[in-house]
C-alpha cells in the first residue's frame, strides 16, 4: 500500500534526513547552555539490564554474556611471551535498539509504504538496516528542554493506563510550568508511569497513559525537535481507537521529522519543580539503526 501524505516533501528539501534536528541551530544551542547557572544535573536514563522491559514479544530483551575474562586474556598473552598478567574482561551485549532509554529513528516508523521525507520504505529499509533516516543521522543534541508534568492532573500519583494526554492538558502544564514552548525545544512529558519501569514490568507493559495523535500534533506544529515521555512509546496503549495502532509514531516520525525519546526517568526533575534546562542527548552512530539507547541529561 502507497500512501502519500502533504509532509512528503519535507520543508528542508529532498535531501533530508534529520528532520526537525534542522531548527537545533547555533543560537539554539546557545541559548539552551545559558540556562545553566548551578552546574547541577540530572541523568533522566534507565539503567539497562538483563530485567529492562520490552514492548514487542519479537524484540530481543537485553542479554550480556563474558565474551572474554582475564583469565582467558593472562594465558593469551603469556603464550606471546607478556609477563606482566595484563587481565582484560570483554562482554558481548545482544538487544534491539529499542530496550531501555532510547531515541528512535526517524526511519523507525512508516505510514504505508513512506517513510519521513517521502521515501520508499520498500526501497530504505534492507535485511541489513536502513539505507536512509539511521540513526547515524540523527546530531548530538543540546536544547532547552521543557517538562511537562501531567502525573497529577487526575488526582493520583500518575495518569492510568489508556488515559489520553490531550492538547488541553499539555497545554495547562506549559501554563502551569509558566514556560511557552518554541521551535528548537524538546518535550519531555512526565505521567508517572515510570515508576513500574524494573519494578513491575507486567503493569509497565500492559498499557500506559500518553499523548494521542492531537497532542503530538499539537507540540510538532509548534517546532519541537523531540518529545519525550517516562514510558514504553510516548503516546497513549492501547489506543482508544481501536481501528488505529501507533498513530503517534507516524505521525512524529514519518511525518513531522520529530524524534521520540522513551522510558525516561522524569521524577527528580518533577520534583524540583524544574520546568525549563539545558537537555542534551546524544545517540550513538549504530549506521542504518532505527534507533539508540541514550543517556540524556538535564543540566540547570
Amino acid at each position: 500500500m502507497n500512501v502519500t501524505t502533504a509532509h512528503d516533501h519535507a520543508r528542508w528539501g529532498a535531501a533530508d534526513q534529520i528532520g526537525a534536528a534542522n531548527l537545533l541551530t547555533a543560537e539554539k544551542r546557545l541559548a539552551a547552555l545559558a540556562l545553566v547557572r548551578e552546574g547541577r544535573i540530572y541523568d533522566v536514563s534507565h539503567e539497562i539490564g538483563m530485567g529492562a522491559p520490552f514492548l514487542v514479544p519479537n524484540q530481543t530483551p537485553f542479554l550480556m554474556s563474558m565474551w572474554a575474562t582475564w583469565r582467558d586474556s593472562i594465558r593469551r598473552r603469556r603464550l606471546l611471551g607478556a609477563t606482566n598478567d595484563a587481565g582484560a574482561n570483554v562482554e558481548r551485549i545482544e538487544m534491539t535498539a529499542h530496550v531501555g532509554t532510547h531515541i528512535d529513528a526517524l526511519g523507525h516508523f512508516s505510514k504505508g509504504d513512506r517513510l519521513y521525507n517521502g521515501l520508499a520504505a520498500s526501497e530504505t529499509v534492507t535485511d541489513w538496516g536502513l539505507e536512509k533516516l539511521g540513526i547515524e543521522h540523527a546530531p548530538p543534541m543540546i536544547a532547552r528542554g521543557v517538562l511537562l508534568d501531567v502525573a497529577g492532573l487526575d488526582g493520583g500519583p500518575h495518569l492510568a493506563a489508556g488515559r489520553v494526554v490531550t492538547p488541553d492538558d499539555l497545554a495547562r502544564a506549559a501554563d502551569a510550568a509558566a514556560v511557552e514552548i518554541g521551535p528548537g525545544d524538546i518535550v519531555l512529558i512526565r505521567t508517572g508511569w515510570g515508576r513500574y519501569f524494573g519494578a513491575d514490568n507486567t503493569r509497565y507493559l500492559a498499557g500506559e497513559p500518553g499523548i494521542d495523535e492531537p497532542a503530538a500534533r499539537w507540540l510538532t506544529a509548534k517546532g519541537v525537535v523531540a518529545i519525550g515521555c517516562d514510558n514504553m512509546a510516548v503516546e497513549v496503549l492501547p489506543n482508544p481507537e481501536k481501528s488505529l495502532s501507533m498513530p503517534v509514531h507516524q505521525h512524529a516520525l514519518a511525518e513531522a521529522g520529530v524524534y521520540l525519546v522513551e522510558n525516561l526517568v522524569l521524577d527528580e526533575l518533577a520534583r524540583d519543580r524544574l520546568s525549563a534546562f539545558c537537555f542534551i542527548l546524544l545517540a550513538t552512530k549504530f549506521r542504518g539503526a532505527t534507533g539508540s539507547p541514550v543517556r540524556p541529561v538535564a543540566l540547570v
